[in-house]
């Protein structure tokens, strides 16, 4: 389906791979500003060479190397990233369409978010880790005619690439109530976060442990 009316979180194809809208700039040649979500890289282009995909229950696809399927009963628990798919903030709130949103805490009525947002609990998707049984892949448009099948399956990030940077900020996933740290020190393996926090490298990267967040420098 093309768009002529492009809005922020819409999934969309480009260049036959799955891509996640992030702004519109309609004064600009190239006004739509875009994230491939297998490695969020970014892209700059128009809206008649994007065409429309809506996530459907049981979608799988790889976002920031890692692959996760979509689940519209499954209930989110801590550590756990979450889809919005119908976003109803309130006045406090801003999530939008197709946020990816890691949960911090679990309430009666939703969770709350790493970037504070209350969700409902009918507001969102839980993204599975990993491929479940019946799941249908949508990283290509098409992807029969793909050459580079393999990129179907995630790659794990080399240990440079995978090391943490200054700037980003973790969720230890592990702890009561949930810490959210930024990094402000790295030392060979070492990794020293505020709050007096020093993990090792391989203790960070565990996703039982800790989750990626963000990195304030790309805000």
């Amino acid at each position: 389906m093309k768009l002529y009316n492009v809005r922020k979180g819409q999934f969309v194809y480009y260049d036959n791979k799955l891509h996640k809208v992030y702004s519109v700039k309609p004064f600009f040649k190239q006004s739509v500003h875009l994230v491939r979500l297998n490695d969020l890289e970014q892209q700059l282009t128009t809206a008649k060479e994007i065409e429309l995909y809506k996530p459907k229950h049981l979608d799988s696809f790889i976002c920031n190397h890692k692959r996760y399927t979509l689940h519209k009963n499954s209930q989110a628990k801590i550590g756990d990233y979450i889809l919005v798919i119908n976003p109803r903030p309130d006045s406090l709130d801003h999530h939008h369409l197709h946020a990816i949103e890691l949960v911090s805490s679990i309430e009666k009525n939703g969770v709350i978010s790493n970037k504070s947002n209350g969700i409902k609990h009918n507001e969102y998707w839980v993204m599975v880790p990993g491929l479940l049984e019946g799941a249908n892949k949508i990283d290509f448009q098409h992807p029969r005619t793909d050459k580079n099948s393999n990129e179907h399956e995630a790659i794990p990030l080399s240990p440079e690439v995978d090391l943490p940077k200054m700037g980003d900020v973790f969720q230890k996933n592990d702890s009561a109530p949930i810490i959210q740290a930024m990094v402000i020190a790295i030392k060979g393996r070492t990794i020293y976060l505020g709050g007096n926090l020093v993990v090792e490298k391989s203790e960070i990267v565990d996703p039982e442990k800790w989750s990626f967040v963000h990195n304030i420098f790309d805000q």
